[in-house]
């Protein structure tokens, strides 16, 4: 971009070439595309996600529900850990078997983990579906609106990324092509070095 800095310093310079007012050109709409294309990208991008996600938190929120269980039994009683940090990782995933009984009445047992250490005859929530089977918790509003916004940023920054990337090599190529008119002009001068009426 640094193109565009001096682009109104040399407008009427003798020295500037064709080329440099194309590359300077290049790079004011490559930026008005980031400034406007990208950003619009990024929010329509931002927008669909959020929309998308939004009725995932319904459908997830309509279909999902907290129901109670009951231990019946612990699975395995791992030996007690001294480290702190080790153990409480351990004791919050420790799996039971247990009882509950669905939305629609039906009774079930099953393997589940527990969100904390428990004993048998203890009870604590769960999320299932209609049937009863274990669901993960449903996504919240705010988890979704995170997401999107997530969303809309890459959405942005890949946009820009591809513009600057389309930019870098058009003025490459730009570049090639004055390597090659040097190279064409150096060698009619060379032609014409040291002879006579050549303007020496």
């Amino acid at each position: 971009m640094r193109a565009m800095r001096g682009v109104w310093h040399w407008r009427h310079n003798p020295l500037r070439r064709r080329t440099d007012r194309i590359e300077a050109w290049a790079a004011l709409i490559a930026a008005l595309l980031i400034a406007l294309g990208a950003v619009s990208v990024g929010w329509f991008t931002g927008q669909a996600a959020h929309g998308a996600l939004t009725k995932t938190v319904r459908f997830q929120h309509e279909q999902r529900h907290l129901v109670w269980v009951t231990v019946d039994r612990l699975l395995s009683q791992a030996p007690l850990d001294p480290d702190p940090e080790t153990s409480s990782q351990r004791d919050a995933h420790r799996r039971v078997i247990a009882r509950w009984t669905a939305r629609d009445g039906s009774e079930h047992i099953g393997q589940i983990s527990t969100p904390r250490p428990v004993e048998a005859g203890e009870r604590f929530r769960i999320w299932t579906d209609d049937r009863g089977r274990v669901r993960p918790r449903p996504m919240d509003a705010g988890t979704a609106g995170t997401h999107a916004v997530l969303a809309g940023l890459g959405a942005a920054a890949a946009t820009g990324a591809l513009i600057e990337g389309g930019r870098r090599l058009f003025v490459w190529r730009l570049m090639v092509r004055r390597f090659h008119a040097w190279d064409a002009a150096w060698e009619r001068a060379d032609e014409d070095w040291g002879r006579a009426g050549a303007g020496s």
